[in-house]
C-alpha cells in the first residue's frame, strides 16, 4: 500500500546518501529489468497497454544518477506516479525529485498524488503541478488511505482520452472500504468525468470482470478514459490471491522484510523468479489477469524496494 510521510522521507535520504553503493546499483538494475519485462510481456498482449511505475523516479537515470543521463529505462513506461511532492500535510521542503521530473516532464506523464493537510492548500496544491505540466490527485486528511472520489475536478472535459499523453486530471482510488459492495463503487465511479480512474483489480476479494471495465471507460458525459490497474510488484500483500498458509518472512525465502508502517506487507526479493512468476509471465499471473479484465494499463507500486533491501545483498 502507499507510504507514510516518514517512510517517504527515509527512502529519500536513503537514495541519496546510497546513491553510489554497488549494492543498490545492482537492485537498481534489477528493478529496472523488471519493469521493462513487464512492460514486454503486456505489450505482446496489448502494443498500448500502459506502464506507470510509482515513486523510485531516480530509476530513469543510468545508474540512478541525473548528472550520467535518462535511462533506457524510460523507454518501456509511460508515465511515473509520485507522492507528496508539493504538499505532505504541510507544505513539502525543496524537493530534489523535482528537479528529475522536470528532466522526464517532455518524455513522460507525470502524475502526482499530494497529501494536503488543509483543505485550504488543496488549489495551491493543484497550481503547483499544473504550473509543471503535471496532473495532480490532491488528497485531503480525509482520503489519505485514498478511498474517496473527490467531487471537484480539476480540467473537466468531455474529450475521448485514448493514451496517457491526454489526460488532464485522474482519479486514485484503490480502497473499496468506502462501497458496500461492487456494484456501487462501479456506479460511483461512473458518475465521474475523470480522464484517468486507477482502481485496484479487485473489489474485496473479487476481480473486476472486463466488461465492468469496459464501462467504466465511459466518462458520464460521453467521453472515453483509460482505466489502469494497481499493482504492488515490490513488496508482498497477505490479503492477495496468491498468499499462502504459513508464508511468513523467511519461508519462502524470497520474502525478506515487514514493510514499515504496514502489517499486511512485506518487502520481497522481487528479482526472485518465483515471484516474478506471480506477477507476470504466465496465465496464472497477476498482470494476465489484469490484461484479461481489459485494463488499460497498470500502476505499478513499490518499485522503491530496490533500496529497502540493500543489506545482505
Amino acid at each position: 500500500m502507499k507510504k507514510n510521510l516518514f517512510i517517504l522521507s527515509v527512502v529519500f535520504f536513503l537514495f541519496i546518501s546510497c546513491q553510489k553503493d554497488n549494492k543498490i546499483s545492482q537492485n537498481a538494475v534489477r528493478m529496472q529489468n523488471f519493469v521493462q519485462n513487464i512492460a514486454l510481456y503486456s505489450h505482446k498482449f496489448n502494443p498500448n497497454f500502459i506502464i506507470i511505475p510509482q515513486n523510485g523516479v531516480e530509476l530513469s537515470f543510468v545508474n540512478t544518477n541525473i548528472e550520467e543521463g535518462i535511462a533506457p529505462y524510460i523507454n518501456n513506461i509511460d508515465g511515473i506516479g509520485v507522492e507528496e511532492l508539493f504538499y505532505n500535510g504541510n507544505v513539502a521542503k525543496e524537493d530534489e525529485r523535482l528537479y528529475m521530473l522536470q528532466k522526464l516532464k517532455t518524455t513522460l506523464k507525470i502524475m502526482v498524488s499530494d497529501f494536503v493537510l488543509d483543505n485550504a492548500n488543496i488549489q495551491d496544491a493543484v497550481l503547483k503541478s499544473k504550473n509543471e505540466g503535471f496532473i495532480s490527485f490532491p488528497r485531503s486528511a480525509e482520503n489519505y488511505d485514498y478511498r474517496l472520489i473527490p467531487t471537484n475536478i480539476t480540467d473537466e472535459n468531455n474529450f475521448n482520452i485514448q493514451k496517457l499523453a491526454d489526460a488532464k486530471n485522474y482519479l486514485y482510488l484503490i480502497n473499496s472500504d468506502n462501497f458496500s459492495d461492487k456494484q456501487t463503487m462501479i456506479t460511483s465511479i461512473a458518475a465521474t468525468n475523470y480522464d484517468i480512474i486507477i482502481i485496484d483489480l479487485f473489489f474485496d476479494k473479487t476481480a473486476f470482470t472486463a466488461d465492468e471495465i469496459q464501462n467504466l471507460k465511459l466518462k458520464a458525459n460521453g467521453g472515453s478514459r483509460l482505466v489502469i490497474a494497481y499493482i504492488s510488484i515490490g513488496s508482498a500483500e497477505n490479503y492477495r490471491y496468491y498468499w499462502q498458509k504459513g508464508w511468513k518472512i523467511g519461508n519462502p525465502s524470497w520474502i525478506k522484510k515487514k514493510y514499515e508502517g504496514y502489517d499486511d506487507e512485506f518487502w520481497v526479493e522481487f528479482w526472485n523468479q518465483e515471484w516474478q512468476n506471480i506477477i507476470f509471465g504466465n496465465d496464472n499471473s497477476y498482470l494476465k489477469k489484469i490484461i484479461d479484465a481489459n485494463f488499460d494499463g497498470v500502476y505499478l507500486d513499490n518499485v522503491e524496494a530496490y533500496y529497502f533491501l540493500e543489506k545482505n545483498y
